[in-house]
């Protein structure tokens, strides 16, 4: 089958059969929450300047906004599991507009960074409610499925933060990251009205982490290699969250950009992301996790390897699309996790292994900060191209058939 044929095919299973209208609400609304998340690395140097942060706070101000996108995971889960999927992603979406309003008008840094923690924990009660919705739309398509929304991910990480920097540097920072408030009360109205009503149904999940609940999670938790995996999630996700966090301002202080070029070559690293996605997830559908992963990581080692040594427009970009492949590793980790919890705790089972590994990765951006500002930001490159190594060592060492479809 050809590959244009092969595309026209996941597309149609899909949007079909009454699907398209939440698909589009989902994902673009899942676009729309990460476009927003990502502008923060683009607005630092306007934070640092405004507030007079240095490096290690301003990467402690990106942590707080993982840490808070962590935090509300497991809560979420349980949520999606015992009520609604619909409502859950609606609120997260409309506790987000307005924690951004609230930045925007922040007077000091310490509001600042409580109404930064505020986005964190609107954003964390949506990616779990979206996973298993997902999951009951697409029982048999989970890996492209969900590789499709977080493309739509990339897109929004893609456009919208160099939409705000643009902004930012011809009006204010805040009127480039204020412009995102309003879309996203229009993506919590298109929540509403697409999303099935039968998500709002008791699906006979569970009413609360009860002790019985917490036994049949931890029993499902020693399946299946979940406990390796869910550490090479973690350090994923540090290492993810380290590099995403500083690597506009890096480009900025190390190696001469203007703010705008860097906000492009940032927006790069997600573009290729939107056409990763979805082949990892295909991939994973197909072959399973193991060889996946190892395949969309494998650049990476290299790109970081080489990034502190290359100077000039040109050998970032393509250092930049080198490492971007790491990209497909969220749609890979996620479709397993996805396909290792039963039904009845699903939303739980993912929000257990979302909050634990995002709540330990969102040291990331700190650390890497504190490096940065001791003067090892270079070394700090070389230290990811390392975990990355581990990383894949350590699905190397996963048996066969644990992780495979």
């Amino acid at each position: 089958m050809s590959v244009v044929a092969s595309i026209g095919r996941e597309a149609r299973a899909l949007l079909g059969d009454g699907k398209a209208r939440p698909f589009v609400a989902i994902a673009g609304t899942w676009g729309t929450l990460l476009g927003a998340r990502m502008i923060y690395p683009v607005l630092l140097p306007y934070f640092r300047e405004t507030y007079g942060l240095s490096l290690s706070v301003a990467g402690l101000l990106v942590t707080v906004l993982w840490l808070g996108s962590a935090l509300g995971q497991l809560p979420g889960g349980i949520l999606a599991d015992r009520y609604s999927e619909r409502s859950v992603m609606t609120a997260g979406t409309v506790v987000v507009a307005v924690a951004i309003a609230a930045v925007v008008s922040a007077p000091s840094a310490l509001f600042l960074f409580a109404a930064t923690a505020l986005v964190g924990v609107g954003q964390s009660l949506y990616p779990i409610a979206r996973i298993t919705m997902l999951a009951d739309l697409y029982p048999d398509r989970i890996g492209s499925a969900l590789g499709a929304t977080m493309a739509t991910g990339d897109l929004g990480q893609t456009v919208l933060p160099p939409i705000a920097a643009a902004i930012a540097a011809a009006v204010a920072w805040q009127a480039g990251l204020g412009f995102i408030a309003p879309l996203l009360v229009v993506a919590a109205v298109a929540l509403w009205a697409a999303l099935p009503r039968s998500a709002d149904a008791d699906a006979g999940g569970v009413d609360e982490l009860s002790t019985d609940t917490a036994r049949r999670v931890l029993a499902e938790l020693r399946r299946q290699n979940v406990v390796l995996i869910a550490f090479i999630l973690f350090l994923y996700i540090l290492i993810w969250q380290a590099f995403t966090g500083l690597y506009p301002t890096y480009l900025v202080e190390e190696k001469g950009l203007a703010s705008a070029t860097a906000s492009l070559l940032f927006s790069l690293f997600f573009a290729v992301g939107v056409v990763v996605k979805p082949v990892a997830g295909a991939t994973y559908d197909r072959v399973g996790l193991r060889w996946s992963l190892v395949a969309v990581l494998a650049g990476p080692v290299v790109g970081f390897a080489i990034l502190p040594l290359v100077e000039g427009l040109p050998a970032l970009v393509a250092v930049t699309a080198l490492v971007s492949p790491m990209l497909g590793s969220g749609a890979i980790t996620q479709s397993y996790f996805s396909d290792a919890f039963s039904d009845s705790v699903r939303g739980t089972g993912l929000g257990v292994v979302r909050t634990a590994t995002a709540t330990l990765g969102a040291a990331g951006p700190v650390l890497f900060g504190t490096l940065a500002d001791r003067g090892y930001f270079d070394e700090g490159y070389w230290l990811i191209g390392g975990v990355i190594l581990v990383v894949i060592v350590l699905t190397l060492r996963i048996a066969d058939g644990d992780g495979e479809q």
